[in-house]
């Protein structure tokens, strides 16, 4: 059994990325510094107008799929990674109050030994696939070609990122900087099963994925898959789960594999609704990517962040902290532990919000509320679960 202190960076991931933070620190952070995405004037001068750059992707989930296609045979879940990298994207455009027009570019890399055109070719369609879902669900999105690269002497198996654009009103951007210490903190559940989703969710997303699948498959995947991970790590570091990718998870009807692959969900729907009605009153809107629980601490000024009634905690969290035996206190650095969206408002209309969120099968609570931070200048948060207290700065 690997050491289970900070086990995160004894894989080689930060879920806060200090060094990358420091890198940045003193570059222009836009037209609004406190936006959740950088804002940046419009790209074709009209002063009213600001426009919106983005980039991400499904990470290491890609590695996962690729172990669990060689395993099963089940070319789809390429979809589902899809899916990531673009809602990873999207629900990032959300927390500024982006639903106008956004256009699409995907980027992937491969090692062709490995991931074949068969796969490409199930990758690419997705993209124009989910952008109609996407717009269909009341976000247009429109896709605009993309690169693939044969880039086997950098990628093992692949990497699926996208990059997005999108201009809207100065005047209609969500400044994280507004967000009050009278305010609550609405939570959307990560888990279920929406109404515009053909199956299960467990609730993973797209962040936390090396420790996910190292933490809960089994060594017998070492040998195996030399190609899914990171040979300098410290072997015993690598997949010390007690698990194979097959094993049933029966509360949930979902295998271990399908379970850690759940796509990404997306709240556009809610936000899209909540923002028709509510748009002035909403101070903050915060995707719980990395950092999980804490991303909150980089939004915001001079807060103490409480969270104290969560949602409750997804299957797959439960099983994937019993099998690496993770500290709690790190799981919630790490994952977004049942909520991956939260909305900052006063106490009034967040009623209104869990009605929105409900008329699409998707629980919500307040889980918490602001506070002034007892620290001059600086967030700090408190969690308080049914696993412990834990705070963070």
């Amino acid at each position: 059994m690997a050491d289970n202190n900070d086990i995160y960076s004894k894989l080689g991931v930060s879920s806060k990325k200090e060094d990358v933070h420091e890198a940045i620190k003193s570059l222009d952070k836009g037209l609004f510094p406190g936006a959740f995405c950088k804002v940046i004037e419009d790209i074709s001068g009209n002063n009213e107008l600001c426009s919106v750059f983005h980039a991400d992707g499904a990470g290491t989930k890609a590695s996962l799929a690729y172990m669990y296609y060689k395993e099963t045979g089940d070319i789809s879940v390429f979809k589902g990674i899809v899916r990531d990298a673009m809602v990873m994207n999207i629900d990032d455009f959300l927390c500024i109050g982006a639903t106008g027009n956004i256009y699409f570019s995907n980027n992937l890399g491969r090692n062709s030994k490995f991931i074949g055109g068969d796969i490409v070719a199930k990758i690419i369609h997705e993209y124009h696939t989910y952008s109609e879902k996407l717009t269909s669900l009341g976000l247009p999105v429109t896709m605009c070609g993309g690169e693939t690269a044969d880039v086997g002497d950098l990628v093992k198996t692949l990497i699926v990122d996208a990059s997005a654009f999108t201009t809207m009103k100065k005047e209609e951007i969500i400044d994280a900087d507004t967000i009050k210490s009278d305010d609550v903190i609405v939570g959307l559940a990560s888990s279920g099963k929406a109404s515009y989703e053909e199956e299960y969710n467990s609730g993973i997303g797209s962040n936390g994925l090396t420790l996910a699948r190292h933490g809960t498959l089994s060594h017998e995947y070492y040998k195996k898959y030399p190609e899914c991970y990171d040979t300098n790590l410290d072997e015993k570091f690598v997949f010390f789960g007690k698990h194979k990718l097959t094993d049933p998870i029966k509360e949930i009807d979902l295998s271990l594999g399908k379970a850690l692959l759940s796509p990404t969900r997306t709240y556009t729907p809610i936000i899209v609704d909540v923002l028709k009605d509510y748009r002035k009153d909403i101070h903050g809107i915060i995707h719980n990517t990395g950092g999980g629980q804490t991303k909150i601490l980089n939004f915001g000024k001079g807060i103490k962040y409480v969270k104290n009634n969560l949602c409750s905690l997804p299957k797959i969290f439960e099983l994937i902290q019993r099998s690496s035996e993770t500290q709690w206190k790190e799981m919630y650095g790490v994952f977004n532990m049942g909520h991956r969206m939260e909305l900052l408002c006063h106490e009034s209309i967040a009623t209104e919000i869990i009605k929105i969120a409900k008329n699409y099968n998707i629980d919500a609570k307040i889980i918490g509320h602001c506070e002034k931070s007892p620290i001059k200048g600086k967030n700090v948060l408190e969690i308080n679960s049914e696993f412990g207290s834990f705070n963070y700065d």
